[in-house]
Parts: C-alpha cells; structure tokens; sequence
C-alpha cells in the first residue's frame, strides 16, 4: 500500500483529504504543520507527501527545502495543496523542485489523478532503470514510433494543469495524443510570454532532452488533454540507433528554432494590429480540424494577450477594432476568422 503525508493547517481541509486518499486505498499520515510534517516524514517515509503551502511556523516551501535535503526522501514526489494560483508561486514551487500543484477548491478526482500521475511517473522511472529500454521481442525492422510509444504511460491532465516547468529536469519525452497546450516563460514580475502552442500529434519535451539541460519553458494545458509519457531511455535508444527517427527530431527542433527567432523580431518590429492578426492566423493553422467552413476557437483573452507579446486590456481593444472592421466575429467567447486572407496580409 503506498503511504502519503498530508500536511495541511486546515482541520476540515486535513480531515476531508484525508478521508478520500483513505478511502483510494492509500496509508495516509495527517499533520497539521509544518515543522511536524518534516519530523513525521523521517519516520513515516511517505511514498508522496502532500502539503498546503500557507502555514504558520514553518510553510510549504520550507518543508519541501528541509525533505530535499534528507537523502531517504529527496527523491519523494512532493505536491502543493494551495490557494495561491499566482504564477509567481507556482514558479517558486516548482523551481525548487516540486512535482505538481492541486489548487483549491478541488474535487475528488482532480486529487486523486494528481496522486495517481506522480504515483505512475515514480513507478515508470524505476522501471525504466532495472530494465532493458527495448524489449527483446521488438523486432530490429519495427517502426521506431512503435517501439517508442510500446512502453508509453498515458495520463490525463486537466485544464491549467502544468506538464511540466521551467528550472526542472527533463525525464520524459510527452506526446499529445488529445487537447491544447500552450509553453510560455515567465518574466520576474509574473508576466507571462506564450512561445509556443501545441495539439494532437505534437511532441513536447524533447529540446530538453537533447540539450541535456533543464526545461526553458513550462507547459501547460489549455483545455483537457490527454498526453503519452515516454521514458527518456527509450527515446534515446532509438535517437542513437535509428538515422531516421534522429533526423526526424532534429528537423522539428530546428523548424521550431526558426519559428521561435520570426516570433522575436515580430515582437519587436511588427505592430499590435499585425501581431494580434498573426496570433489568430496561427492558433487556425495550429487547431483547425476543418470539420466548418470557417475557423472558430474559444481562447482566454488574457492567453492570446500572452500570445502577442501585450496586455489583455489592449488586446481586446484591437478585437473590438478587428469585429467592427467585419475580419473576425466574437458570440459566447469564441473568435470566428471572417476574412483570413486580410488578416494573413495585415500590414503595419
């Protein structure tokens, strides 16, 4: 039975979280601060430790700081319980190495498949470390994305969950197999700066992985997604032995480069009215799945402002402009493109 800790100063909070993780089937030990949590974890030993991050004494951020230093718990998933949704404090958290954040309120299942993801991410690394990369009765002829997707864990993940952040270290290659999802860097004082958008078929993860260097970026779900996770070992067992699947990465990494470097000099040269019209030119190139004659997608302002390089207050001052020039129509939050030739040929 796998044991979680949960720390959180809330009594009802503690007692009803504890109650469902119980009733999951997991061994959970519940402390209501900080400074016991971390004793409790040296003799308790969770498999995954839980803890809310507002709390007197000693608070989340402490007690993940003191756990990553004790060597028979650094390697222990840590997940933020919080109220706090700023991304300032998701940055903070995750830089120090914190797996994953369920935001308050949440329901049974978000906490529960939170709990289960780490749970399946913890148990395919060890795995993948005792284990041949490739099955031996993977013929040598197979297509190599077979071979890669063979071993795959498949997890669900909900609106605004993040994927993974930026600081932390790569140990998995993500496929999008359903939903949206967006990577953007974020600037010291919380803005953030979207740098890429993602759909079905799309890999994320990989410059990481073949830079050997941390995530430059976070990603996180736009919508509801479903993405297969991809052991790292696998992934570079077939860079390393199969010419084609390497050229086929390395071509995507050096077509996004090239995307990256246009998007910085539309920012610093283009104006607004280009740069809102190339977003919606770009989100129907990235989304469309031509089931209309016309190209309509529900995104939040604040995002598509993220997009573009400005503040939401302009942004949708420049869709007023654009709805009132007749080039897109705005019912119920959705952005429909009436003209796209004018919007592709938008000049400054």
């Amino acid at each position: 039975m796998k044991k979680i800790l949960l720390i959180e100063d809330n009594p009802e909070i503690l007692e009803n979280t504890a109650e469902i993780l119980s009733l999951a089937g997991y061994e959970v030990c519940s402390v209501g601060d900080g400074k016991s949590g971390v004793a409790k974890a040296l003799t308790f030993l969770p498999d995954l430790v839980i803890s809310d991050i507002m709390m007197p004494g000693l608070d989340g951020y402490g007690v993940l700081l003191l756990i990553q230093k004790q060597s028979a718990l650094k390697d222990v998933p840590f997940i933020f319980m919080t109220a706090k949704t700023g991304r300032s404090d998701f940055r903070k958290g995750m830089e120090m190495g914190a797996d994953d954040y369920i935001t308050k309120p949440f329901t049974d299942t978000e906490l529960l498949n939170a709990v289960e993801a780490r749970f399946k991410r913890a148990g395919r690394t060890a795995i993948s470390e005792q284990q041949p990369t490739i099955p031996s009765s993977v013929s040598v002829t197979q297509d190599p994305l077979e071979i890669l997707m063979a071993g795959k864990i498949t997890n669900h993940y909900h609106k605004k969950q993040i994927i993974f952040s930026e600081g932390n270290h790569p140990h998995y290659l993500f496929y999008v197999a359903k939903g949206k999802i967006k990577a953007f860097k974020t600037s010291e004082d919380g803005k953030e700066l979207i740098v890429g958008l993602y759909g079905e078929g799309d890999y994320l993860g990989y410059t990481a992985l073949l830079e050997d260097a941390t995530y430059k970026v976070t990603a996180v779900a736009i919508e509801d997604a479903i993405i297969d996770i991809i052991s790292k070992k696998v992934f570079f067992e077939l860079i390393y032995t199969n010419k084609a699947f390497a050229r086929q990465f390395f071509r995507i990494l050096a077509d996004n480069n090239n995307k990256k470097a246009d998007h910085m000099v539309e920012l610093a040269y283009d104006s607004l009215r280009k740069r809102v019209a190339r977003a919606l030119i770009l989100l129907k190139t990235k989304y469309d799945n031509k089931s209309t004659e016309k190209f309509a997608i529900h995104i939040r302002r604040e995002e598509l402002a993220n997009l573009t390089g400005t503040s939401t207050e302009s942004l949708i001052r420049m869709l007023s402009d654009f709805k009132n020039e007749g080039l897109i129509s705005i019912q119920n939050g959705q952005i429909e493109l009436l003209n796209e030739k004018k919007l592709q040929n938008m000049l400054n």
